[in-house]
């Protein structure tokens, strides 16, 4: 899956070193929207920081096969989705995800996620895929819920973010019921 159509306006590619510079830029615009969700954004300080994210990530794919992908609208970077470990023994793999503030409502996660997700039942031969959401992230959680996956549970302070625990959300969908 080095590139992939999405729509007409949108494609996902395969994360590779042309896109550190232009991923940063987007994390630094979205910084604040973003810091409320995802405890690593205060980490990404530098361009630096995204060649590395970029090197471990291609590292990723070659050891264990996961990806990450870079969503692409009318050319430009809106966000990034790809997959944490594939757990290849139980066949599954988590999905992570994030979109820019001005590309939201325009359902390219949507279509992003559906993409990933059958590509790890269709082609990757997986069994499970999940999603875990901030609780009171309303617009990731959507998400999950519009494709089909199922609620499973509530994990409480399951993630420290700066300087509290949130609570998570855990969305599994199964290639038996995609």
């Amino acid at each position: 899956m080095l590139s992939h159509p999405l729509s007409a306006e949108a494609e996902l590619q395969l994360i590779g070193p042309q896109h550190a510079e232009p991923l940063f830029g987007l994390i630094d615009q979205n910084r604040a929207h973003l810091r409320q969700w995802l405890a690593w954004v205060d980490d990404i300080q530098s361009v630096d920081d995204e060649r590395q994210f970029v090197q471990r990530s291609a590292d990723r794919l070659a050891s264990n096969g996961a990806f990450h992908c870079a969503i692409m609208h009318r050319g430009v970077l809106a966000g990034t989705i790809g997959l944490h470990d594939i757990d290849h023994a139980n066949r599954k793999a988590e999905i992570g995800y994030f979109l820019a503030v001005e590309y939201q409502g325009k359902g390219l996660m949507t279509l992003a996620c559906r993409a990933v997700t059958e590509h790890l039942f269709s082609d990757l031969k997986l069994h499970r895929a999940i999603i875990f959401c901030g609780t009171e992230n309303r617009r990731s959680r959507a998400i999950p819920e519009r494709l089909g996956f199922k609620l499973e549970g509530i994990h409480r302070d399951a993630e420290w973010i700066r300087d509290h625990f949130v609570d998570l959300a855990c969305y599994a969908k199964l290639a038996t019921h995609a």
